[in-house]
């Protein structure tokens, strides 16, 4: 009787512990999701972001992704890698077009969202001011062309919207993420007239003082 007894808790037990082991892996391997559309925050109008699966990494691997996701490979003082992209008309534009002026660059999250429409139209309030600094102003992101033609249309941007479909131009230049890297970072850029950047400012939840710091910086050059 004890056997019997035995081997049904055995057999009992199998399953069940056979389905707990199983079941986090079913949970972890699949990719985690944001849909922001029902919050009234900065990322609300966020289209979905996709994180990675959850895995275990050893402790080197872990180290050395941490440090590739918290440190830019673009710094003060460094010409940044070039880029060709396209515009919110379809055409090319490439970095070295802007070589001779300065150029505020600002990588944001999305169009449409509050926090980025928000800074969209900072830069456009203040945009007879960077003309005036005789700067250029380009917003980039990786929604596509005709996404950025219609949010430039819907609040008159006057500046040029560039497309970084794949985030390889946000990749390149190892810009931070925010929330873990669910959300792309807000970041912006001043290079002066020989393209060497002055001016790296990171803010996610005050998109409008990019503007006052980037025009901080161009009246000092």
């Amino acid at each position: 009787m004890a056997s019997m007894s035995v081997s049904a808790t055995k057999h009992t037990l199998i399953p069940s512990l056979l389905q707990y082991s199983q079941t986090p892996k079913i949970l972890f391997s699949r990719n985690l999701s944001i849909v922001s559309r029902s919050s009234k925050s900065n990322f609300y109008g966020l289209k979905i972001l996709h994180l990675p699966s959850l895995t275990t990494p050893s402790s080197s691997s872990s180290s050395s992704s941490t440090k590739s996701s918290i440190f830019a490979k673009v710094d003060k003082g460094s010409v940044p890698p070039p880029f060709t992209l396209k515009d919110q008309d379809g055409k090319d534009v490439s970095l070295s077009q802007f070589k001779g002026k300065p150029v505020v660059l600002y990588f944001y999250p999305a169009d449409e969202s509050p926090g980025c429409t928000k800074q969209a139209c900072s830069f456009r309030d203040s945009y007879e001011k960077f003309k005036k600094a005789g700067a250029e102003v380009v917003g980039i992101s990786g929604d596509d062309p005709e996404s950025h033609k219609a949010f430039a249309k819907k609040y008159r941007l006057p500046y040029t919207l560039l497309s970084d479909e794949g985030d390889k131009v946000r990749k390149e230049w190892g810009i931070p993420g925010d929330l873990f890297g669910a959300l792309p970072g807000r970041q912006t850029y001043v290079l002066d007239k020989n393209g060497v950047v002055q001016l790296i400012y990171n803010n996610q939840f005050q998109p409008e003082k990019h503007i006052d710091e980037t025009l901080k910086l161009l009246q000092s050059l």
